[in-house]
């Protein structure tokens, strides 16, 4: 159905197997019937130098093996009937080229996971991308040409556009260019569930839309009538207001009310989380790259039973469940939104009141999917939103998941590079119970020792020795319950009056 490569880079499970040495042809140049682009040399040039020969930067290199087209023909059908069929774009400036075809493979995963069938993916070498049209005005209409013959609808590029280049894309390609940056907005806008994930899916698409406003047609027009003969009547004539302008109005009014609405849920988290550490209540965060498997890890300890789906940003809304460590602590344990290679920014901000749970947590579980081909990759690009958030001071522990779905060679190259990780699965529950073992040990311990003979009336006391402290000794007498405990500062003092006699 489509030109054959000698590069297949499949889609299995989300995960590409990928080769660098593996070449490919520059398939308008055999069409011409001219000599091929020699790019089988780009395992030998060096990536950071900008070494490459002329012909093969200019080479436009067809990815095989990502589509998602369906076999099942009855599927297909109404696939085509609901789904947009599109055309993948990549330009590569730094690594090498199994790291370009990796995010080629991610944003496959994406465009699947908002619904779109992908027909044919494309990757170009440049130093750096066209300032007018991305991937530069010749490659665009070869990029015209694939989406003709393919039947495609949208073109997808992997990276944030400019207005501009969005624009003279499209001009040249005659139909809709979204970036990576809009693609995953739009996958948060289908997951968001609750009121402020709505919100705040909303204000990020609005901020990002608001310098890619384009007037078409009549919109251009002067509502008013302008200075066009006998338009806008008797007392209107004048420069009046332009479609276009009209919208970037509305826009920043309905940003600046969203942005009210989530400060405003921002102060309702902010009173719960003060709730919790007037109550001496450990927190723990679980953040980690999209599919990870944070959500299976929450569920495994604690039975919380939050939606598990083997997709991208399955789970957008904060989760918080109460669980209790081996010793009989209690503590909160907060599931938090994926991240994934270069998150927007607008998600970032928008997002602001929510990942503050992970700055403002006791331990942050650090959840790294090991049968992915590129864990350390995901460990860096987490790492890098964490610091925009200003979590990057919370205690880490690196927790290893799926170690089921890894080979015996992956792990012993992943142990290598992170000595300190632990190692689980959530699905067949192997190393929960060292991970439980392991929260209660980093958790923050109280550090005010108490010997006191509580009343048997006032149990509540007693129980929240055993809720938020740590126990010693526990012994029943005639006048009360006798504790010899570990509390926190606040707890201590309540117990004051009730400090059992010496001897």
């Amino acid at each position: 159905m489509y030109r054959a490569m000698t590069t297949q880079v499949p889609l299995t499970q989300g995960r590409a197997t990928l080769n660098p040495m593996t070449t490919a042809r520059d398939s308008a140049s055999s069409e011409r019937g001219t000599a091929p682009s020699p790019v089988d040399r780009w395992d030998e040039a060096d990536d950071t130098t900008g070494s490459y020969a002329l012909e093969e930067r200019g080479a436009l290199r067809r990815v095989a093996g990502l589509s998602t087209e369906l076999a099942d023909v009855t599927e297909v059908e109404y696939r085509q009937l609901r789904l947009e069929r599109v055309v993948l774009v990549g330009v590569w400036t730094e690594g090498t080229q199994v790291d370009a075809d990796r995010s080629l493979v991610e944003l496959a995963a994406l465009a699947e996971t908002a619904g779109s069938e992908v027909l044919e993916a494309v990757s170009q070498r440049r130093d750096k991308p066209d300032p007018a049209t991305y991937v530069g005005s010749g490659k665009a209409i070869e990029i015209r040409d694939i989406v003709a013959a393919t039947g495609a609808d949208t073109v997808v590029c992997d990276g944030e556009l400019t207005p501009g280049q969005l624009t003279q894309l499209e001009k040249i390609l005659k139909v809709k260019v979204v970036d990576r940056t809009a693609l995953i907005l739009d996958i948060f806008a289908q997951h968001a569930s609750s009121r402020e994930g709505k919100a705040q899916v909303e204000l990020a698409q609005m901020q990002y839309m608001l310098p890619r406003l384009r007037g078409w047609g009549e919109s251009l027009s002067r509502q008013a009538g302008g200075r066009v003969a006998g338009g806008g009547g008797i007392g209107t004539r004048g420069p009046g207001e332009t479609k276009i302008e009209t919208d970037r109005r509305r826009i920043r009014s309905r940003v600046s009310k969203l942005r009210r609405e989530i400060a405003g849920m921002a102060t309702a988290r902010a009173t719960q989380r003060s709730s919790r550490d007037r109550n001496a209540t450990p927190s723990v965060a679980i953040a980690g790259y999209t599919n990870a498997g944070k959500s299976s890890l929450l569920n495994a300890l604690t039975g919380a039973g939050v939606l598990v789906e083997n997709a991208l940003f399955a789970t957008l809304d904060p989760t918080v469940r109460r669980a209790q460590s081996p010793d009989g602590r209690e503590y909160t344990l907060t599931d938090t939104v994926g991240f994934v290679r270069h998150l927007p920014h607008q998600l970032v901000d928008a997002f602001r009141s929510t990942l503050e749970e992970v700055a403002a947590a006791d331990l942050l579980l650090h959840v790294v999917d090991g049968s992915d081909a590129d864990p350390l990759g995901q460990i860096d690009a987490v790492r890098v939103v964490l610091g925009e958030i200003d979590a990057a001071a919370v205690p880490e522990v690196i927790v290893v998941n799926k170690v089921d779905a890894m080979t015996e060679d992956d792990v012993l190259t992943l142990r290598r590079a992170l000595p300190g990780a632990l190692w689980v699965s959530a699905r067949t529950g192997a190393g929960i119970d060292g991970l439980r073992e392991l929260i209660a040990a980093r958790l923050p311990h109280p550090n005010v020792d108490v010997d006191v003979l509580v009343p048997y009336g006032r149990g509540d006391l007693v129980a929240r020795v055993h809720r938020d402290g740590e126990v010693l000794s526990e012994q029943h007498e005639a006048s009360g319950t006798r504790l010899v405990a570990r509390v926190a500062g606040d707890l201590a003092a309540a117990l004051e009056e009730f400090a059992a006699p010496v001897g």
